[in-house]
């Protein structure tokens, strides 16, 4: 009976992908609550009330996301600020399925992030080399840690489910 002599390993703890999943969870909920604030936000100072909001969310105001994001605040009409929610809450919803899925520790999700984790690198590579900053840097270390862990132990963390 030693078919199954690899299914206690599979299932073993990986406090380092609980890292990433935690990772994922808090991304997805800044994400629903930056969605949330921006629907109580008024058309007056909306620049100034988003640069508060993203000191409050301590996220970094320099990151291009967001700088991008602020840019495009000052045009913001009622109908643009449903694109930012609808974005925001979108977002969230993509982070909160990767986590789930590392949770439940699917196949294609491990991909999944492995991909969103590494696509993100060479941008946060080049947003880093221009003007660098202890953020930028961790925030790029914890995703090329996020793609190295995910793929050396994706046979480890990956439930194959066989059916017989």
């Amino acid at each position: 009976m030693t078919e199954n002599a690899k299914t206690p390993e599979v299932k073993k703890r990986a406090p380092t992908l609980y890292f990433i999943i935690g990772f994922k969870l808090l991304k997805g909920m800044v994400a629903l609550l930056l969605a949330l604030k921006v629907r109580t936000l008024n058309e007056e100072n909306l620049p100034e009330q988003f640069q508060k909001l993203l000191l409050f969310l301590h996220l970094d105001p320099e990151k291009k996301f967001f700088t991008d994001l602020a840019d495009r605040v000052a045009e913001i009409t009622p109908a643009n600020l449903h694109w930012v929610v609808v974005g925001s809450v979108i977002y969230s919803l993509f982070m909160l399925m990767q986590a789930t899925g590392l949770v439940f520790r699917v196949g294609w999700v491990v991909w999944l992030v492995i991909g969103e984790s590494a696509f993100f690198v060479p941008i946060e590579l080049f947003e880093l080399v221009h003007r660098p900053n202890w953020i930028k840097f961790g925030i790029l270390a914890a995703n090329v840690f996020i793609v190295w862990y995910l793929f050396v132990n994706r046979a480890r963390l990956i439930i194959h489910h066989h059916h017989h």
